[in-house]
């Protein structure tokens, strides 16, 4: 997968620079801990870490494409085309020449052939830089649906890119601020597109390139959703989608590493891993390998709510059986989710405290126990926002209300297990500088400004292919975020079947009506897999990730903040409320503080570990 940054400076020789650059590529150790390795040239510095899982021998980066003792193209690359083999057989056709098996060089010949257009003939996941020698111009690209991350911050003579914001945060010339826009975006469970929170950088938007020359810098767009007028009956969509998701996990199974998937027992994991066996079983290769995340006693006590009506465990085991996958569970303790170690492992790897507390936690230490065994998973995220598995697709009152419907469901807390919002023990006078509620208004008219409608879309179909928007484009990035940095942070490549951009154009045309064409949630996936699941795993209601319902972590929590609170030192101090603060410590408080203790207790360490400074 690999970690990638990079320096252009029109105005410095960064030949002599080494030393910065290779500051800034360490940053990026954690992404790629098989390789390091540095490109100079006169205005253009390179690093690249790597996290090999493709020609291990011969796939070594950055990596350059030369003629006649002239190098043509240079690039530091993340991430993997799954479409490469038909792309290097094309490109030999047309006289292409390749010294090694690995996709990175595919990507060279393909620019050198194509242009910067060769982005729209990529199928993967990918974010890179590309630097021609001949035009002095470096070219950013990401993939469709922002499946891997990349950040730049503009220079007055170039620009400073990377993975992550800590590879440009490591350049001397860069402090870390934080506006007020920049910690409404953190605090708000929005994700607004190009926004990176700190002052000055930027997101490359998910099918964005950013060109960078002398003449400053260039942004296009070269894929978005479009509207398309969707021809085919029910069967027919049900046999497409099917098709396109065997052939899509067969592409993401390629790997010269040990592969796995991912297993909560939910439809969207159990169908990656049941199609995963099938194909595997076709190639004559072993049986699938399976992970599932668990919490002590978990099961056996399991309290239902309105999220979660059923424990991941019985179903996870259901579909291993069912498939007889190699599974695993990985349970995890109170103790270790507060271990103070792996919340900062969370928090470096995050590079801010905008997460989902134990969630993230677990979610680090899943990751981690997985990568002990296999270097590349595949997950079912993604599905809920591509079929509409989420509840409040399917609540009148979120889906009409005025703002984004996961916020009108009050999901920041409750995802969190809890109901409490996040902002609870903020400071009055801040949150009225922010101004959360209006900076989500907002940000969530620009989103709707965006949407691309048919003729006839009216109505329901009207908004939910509004509702299909929002969470294709800022929904998910907030979960595909999440998921990359807490697996990057240990080695592991997470491959994501259901953000193929194939399928993504494909559901998002498909009316509403047949999303639900059995009155129930995700209809067209169980439809698509069902012969391939057992019927327990197939009829499950949809249940997010798991969050610790153990009472002993609330508690755990509640001391922290007790002990924050009397720190005159903590540097989160001055943004709280002291007196819902001591609300929330005293002896025998019983009201729900936990996803605002998680984000206060997140936002003091970040503060003190980063240096960071809040320009309000």
């Amino acid at each position: 997968m690999c970690g990638i940054t990079g320096w252009i400076s029109y105005d410095t020789d960064l030949t002599t620079r080494r030393p910065t650059l290779e500051a800034m590529t360490r940053t990026m150790a954690c992404r790629g801990p098989d390789a390091a390795g540095t490109w100079l040239d006169t205005h253009a510095a390179l690093g690249h870490r790597r996290l090999a899982v493709i020609d291990i021998e011969g796939g070594k980066q950055p990596m350059a494409v030369e003629h006649g003792g002239r190098t043509l193209i240079v690039t530091t690359y993340s991430g993997e085309v799954y479409n490469y083999r038909e792309l290097r057989e094309e490109l030999a056709g047309l006289g292409h020449t390749f010294r090694t098996h690995s996709d990175t060089e595919v990507v060279l010949h393909a620019y050198l052939q194509w242009g910067e257009a060769f982005a729209e003939r990529l199928n993967g996941m990918y974010a890179f830089a590309l630097w021609d020698p001949r035009t002095e111009q470096l070219l950013l690209i990401r993939d469709r649906m922002g499946i891997k991350p990349l950040y730049y911050y503009p220079t007055s003579d170039g620009v400073l890119f990377g993975s992550e914001p800590k590879a440009i945060l490591a350049h001397p010339s860069v402090r870390p601020a934080v506006d007020a826009e920049g910690l409404a975006e953190l605090i708000t469970f929005t994700k607004t597109p190009g926004h990176a929170v700190y002052k000055g950088m930027y997101e490359v938007r998910p099918g964005q390139t950013v060109r960078v020359g002398r003449g400053g810098i260039t942004v296009k767009r070269y894929w978005a959703l479009e509207a398309r007028e969707h021809t085919d009956g029910l069967d027919t969509t049900v046999a497409h989608i099917r098709e396109l998701l065997d052939d899509i996990v067969a592409r993401q199974l390629i790997a010269d590493v040990p592969l796995c998937t991912l297993l909560s027992g939910g439809l969207d994991s159990s169908a990656i891993t049941a199609l995963a066996a099938g194909a595997l079983a076709a190639q004559g290769g072993g049986p699938v390998r399976s992970f599932a995340v668990d919490f002590t006693g978990y099961t056996e006590n399991f309290t239902p709510d309105d999220l979660r009506g059923t424990p991941d465990g019985p179903y996870a085991h259901a579909l291993a059986e069912h498939v007889r996958s190699d599974h695993r569970d990985i349970v995890l303790d109170t103790a270790a989710l507060m271990d103070p170690g792996h919340r900062a492992a969370v928090l470096a790897a995050r590079d801010l405290p905008n997460g989902f507390g134990d969630g993230d936690t677990s979610l680090y230490l899943l990751f981690k126990a997985v990568r002990e065994q296999s270097t590349v998973a595949l997950s079912g995220e993604s599905a809920d926002e591509v079929f509409g598995g989420y509840r409040w697709f399917h609540d009148p009152e979120s889906v009409h209300a005025d703002t984004f419907p996961w916020i009108a469901a009050g999901l920041a807390g409750r995802f969190a297990g809890g109901n409490a919002t996040r902002e609870a023990l903020l400071d009055h006078g801040l949150l009225a500088k922010l101004d959360l509620r209006g900076y989500q208004d907002r940000r969530y008219r620009e989103a709707l400004a965006e949407v691309p409608y048919l003729d006839g879309d009216t109505g329901l179909q009207r908004r939910m292919r509004e509702i299909s928007y929002l969470h294709l484009t800022r929904f998910v990035q907030i979960l595909l975020d999440r998921k990359d940095r807490a697996s990057m942070a240990v080695g592991l490549e997470v491959r994501v079947p259901f953000c193929d951009h194939r399928l993504v154009e494909y559901v998002f045309n498909t009316p509403w009506s047949m999303k639900t064409f059995d009155g129930r949630e995700k209809s067209l996936l169980r439809a698509a897999t069902r012969d391939v699941l057992p019927g327990l795993v197939a009829d499950r209601v949809k249940s997010p990730y798991p969050s610790t319902q153990d009472p002993h972590y609330n508690e755990a929590l509640r001391t922290e903040l007790k002990a924050l609170a009397a720190d005159r030192d903590a540097p989160v101090r001055p943004l709280l409320d002291s007196g819902a603060v001591t609300e929330a410590t005293a002896e025998g408080a019983a009201h729900d503080i936990r996803p605002a203790a998680e984000l206060v207790l997140g936002m003091d360490a970040w503060l003190r570990t980063t240096g960071t400074t809040l320009e309000l």
